[in-house]
């Protein structure tokens, strides 16, 4: 596991000081700031981001629970509460902290709190690098009575036909009891852009663009096939080549 970049928040200095002798023994921990007061510590975190943070729960301007609203999704992972005391705990955990250390902190306890922290942010790394589901070369479509196989590279575009999409490869059409929404994940997005509430288009098979009224293009496919880009799509306009 790569170092654990860690903070300390607290308005006593004598608890900094005692957190900080401690971290320095802890050969895969590195102290990246110390802080004092809330704000400063909302300013701090938001620019070092680190792992962990041992916060206090009443210090001056914010709370520790406020400091932690204050910024949102970018909390660190790990937050160990550190205070004087014990009837924070139930805000403590309401905020989704790793554990809550009661002042004076023994040896012991903190060491008890960094191997939870250990174990949390070992858990938040392994859900991070899950693969991404594998996205298929080939697409089972019914037709005609059989499975047929549609190679996804051969698809020229895919439009909303009802409850199905129409697959368009070449001259050849091929219905899908799937919802646009869904098709559109099965596609990979490097290779495809959703073009409209109707259409996908494959990029590579994108021959031309013309404008049409109101911020809407006509796209013309090598296939000769014709599909329109909506206005509300515009935002897809750099993927196909353009600058909206």
């Amino acid at each position: 596991m790569p170092p654990i970049r860690s903070i300390v928040v607290d308005d006593e200095p004598l608890a900094r000081e005692r957190l900080r002798h401690w971290l320095s023994r802890e050969p895969n921990i590195v102290l990246v700031a110390e802080c004092s007061q809330g704000p400063e510590a909302v300013e701090v975190l938001r620019r070092e981001r680190p792992d962990l943070v041992f916060l206090d729960v009443q210090m001056p301007g914010l709370t520790g629970v406020q400091v932690l609203e204050a910024l949102a999704d970018a909390a660190p992972p790990a937050v160990v509460f550190v205070t004087a005391h014990e009837h924070f705990a139930v805000n403590a955990f309401e905020v989704q902290a790793v554990d809550y250390l009661l002042k004076p902190v023994s040896r012991e306890r903190f060491k008890t709190a960094l191997e939870r922290v250990a174990k949390r942010l070992a858990e938040s790394r392994l859900e991070s690098i899950k693969p991404e589901p594998k996205i298929p070369d080939r697409l089972a479509v019914k037709h005609n009575g059989r499975i047929v196989f549609v190679p996804v590279a051969d698809i020229d575009w895919v439009g909303s036909a009802d409850n199905y999409v129409e697959l368009h490869v070449g001259s050849q059409n091929y219905l899908m009891r799937e919802t646009m929404t869904a098709i559109s994940q099965r596609l990979p997005s490097e290779h495809f852009v959703r073009v409209s509430r109707t259409a996908i288009v494959q990029i590579a098979r994108v021959r031309q663009l013309e404008p049409l009224f109101h911020g809407e293009y006509s796209i013309e496919l090598q296939s000769g096939a014709k599909v329109t880009l909506s206005r509300s799509h515009r935002d897809q306009l750099p993927r196909l080549g353009l600058q909206g």
